[in-house]
């Protein structure tokens, strides 16, 4: 979608006597100010599953302050990451666009990475500091280690955390463990002896490596210090955490030996420190004017077993277009202002955030930026939304299918010669699925409805062929540099 060009419209005389008159007589009509203006944080958590959280439905996880979030504001049941893995679904998040659009389609970076999100591109930071907000990113940025590419450079005012995903090494991201493992979790020092994992201030290196234990608590606690600092100005925090992604560490007092828990630690510590970010908004008189979004980048790592999530009654997790990979937990809260303790199946997803944000704090997209994203401000009322479809790329940036209403369509190419008898010609499957009726897509209805599929097929194209056509080229390291 392209944002709208602003019209004029003419006032007939009546109409603007008795606006004059209001005036007059000292009749303001509402019109949003620094005092009003409204806060926003999106804490967005890292590979967590479907099922992972109390109020989405999680046997054995205990979610006690995210559950509160969602009891006193509104679940999102439909709502889905631009992409199953890192990366493409942060840059969609904070540009309001397809990964593709913005050049950051193609799997995730790596500390030998020599690119990132363009500068040039408009984030939700963007918008909100050039009204003034305060704006902090505290957590996993992932998308370009490099000074050109960094939060500072992408419309945040200050920076903490780490660059990429904590499985990673600095500086070519050699020498590495086992991604994710029992003895890892049985020796919670490894942190520290096994990896090499930086943690930034702005644009400074200030622990190498860092100590994955506490890092949850210190981003609550920077967050806690951020919000607390700017009480008296509409402010603009961004916490996507670096858990649940393996390896997996927490503290000494959130711990348990026993390794089949290991991830519900992790998500059970996440919790209690949501709760303490959620309880200082309170304590400091903000609820009524900030708004809380709690989601995740993609789906669980289901080949790490008791180091990943669930995504039940989905199909299968991280790195595939399959419900279980895309659809993701999301609680939306904002006393007075999104109904409490209800839930809703509005077709949403992260690339919607930028413009509803946009939308809430009363000031207008600018003109002549592409994007793919809707205010679904709307849906905190009705379960109608502005989007009734949404195309799928591959882990790799290959498009891969579309949903339009509840009919879901999938096509993936098989890879390499994997399975494949020799001199045999690849197979491409096809999928067709009725969310409404098959949420765990288990009936592939392809061949009941060839015209549904030819139909989506030539959509999916359509719509790709469009953004292959307007992408903005990611920010490259000169040669030689």
């Amino acid at each position: 979608m392209r944002f709208p060009h602003s019209r004029r419209s003419g006032f007939h005389h009546t109409a603007f006597y008795c606006l004059l008159s209001l005036v007059l007589a000292g009749v303001w009509l509402p019109r949003v100010t620094a005092a009003t203006q409204p806060n926003f944080i999106i804490i967005f958590t890292d590979d967590q599953g479907y099922n992972d959280l109390g109020c989405f439905g999680s046997p054995r996880i205990r979610t006690p302050n995210i559950d509160r979030l969602a009891a006193e504001g509104r679940r999102y049941t439909s709502f889905y990451s631009a992409c199953s893995v890192c990366s493409p679904s942060r840059a969609a998040l904070l540009t309001g666009s397809y990964p593709k659009r913005v050049g950051m389609h193609r799997h995730v970076l790596f500390p030998q990475s020599n690119y990132g999100l363009h500068a040039d591109e408009y984030t939700i930071a963007d918008h909100l500091k050039s009204q003034g907000y305060a704006t902090a990113c505290i957590g996993k940025w992932h998308l370009g280690h490099h000074r050109e590419t960094l939060p500072r450079a992408n419309g945040f005012d200050s920076y903490f955390g780490i660059p990429y995903s904590n499985d990673m090494n600095h500086p070519d991201n050699k020498g590495k463990p086992r991604m994710a493992s029992d003895a890892l979790w049985a020796d919670q020092e490894t942190c520290l002896t096994k990896w090499k994992t930086p943690l930034f201030q702005n644009e400074e290196i200030v622990e190498l490596p860092v100590d994955q234990r506490t890092i949850t608590r210190r981003y609550t606690d920077r967050a806690v210090d951020f919000i607390t600092a700017n009480k008296e100005q509409p402010f603009f925090l961004y916490l996507p955490h670096s858990m649940p992604h393996i390896p997996l560490y927490v503290p000494e007092d959130a711990y348990d030996a026993d390794a089949k828990n290991a991830y519900k630690c992790v998500i059970e510590h996440i919790d209690a420190e949501v709760g303490r970010l959620a309880d200082t908004v309170r304590e400091l008189g903000l609820a009524d004017h900030t708004y809380i979004i709690y989601t995740s980048d993609n789906g669980p790592w289901l080949q790490f077993k008791n180091h990943g999530g669930s995504a039940d009654p989905l199909r299968a997790g991280k790195g595939t277009t399959f419900e279980g990979g895309q659809r993701v937990p999301c609680v939306m809260w904002g006393p007075g202002r999104i109904p409490a303790g209800t839930s809703t199946n509005a077709f949403t997803s992260t690339i919607d955030l930028l413009p509803t944000i946009a939308a809430l704090s009363g000031k207008p997209l600018p003109e002549g930026n592409t994007i793919d994203g809707f205010d679904i401000s709307p849906t905190f009322h009705e379960d109608r939304s502005p989007r009734n479809e949404f195309v799928f790329y591959s882990a790799n940036g290959v498009l891969e299918g579309i949903r339009s209403g509840d009919w879901k369509y999938l096509e993936k190419r098989p890879r390499g010669n994997r399975n494949r008898a020799k001199g045999a010609k690849p197979v491409t499957q096809t999928f067709l699925f009725h969310l409404g009726e098959d949420l765990a897509e288990q009936q592939n209805r392809c061949e009941e409805h060839p015209q549904i599929v030819a139909r989506l097929k030539a959509r999916m194209q359509e719509i790709d062929d469009e953004i292959t056509a307007n992408a903005r080229p990611v920010w490259r390291k000169p040669a030689g540099s």
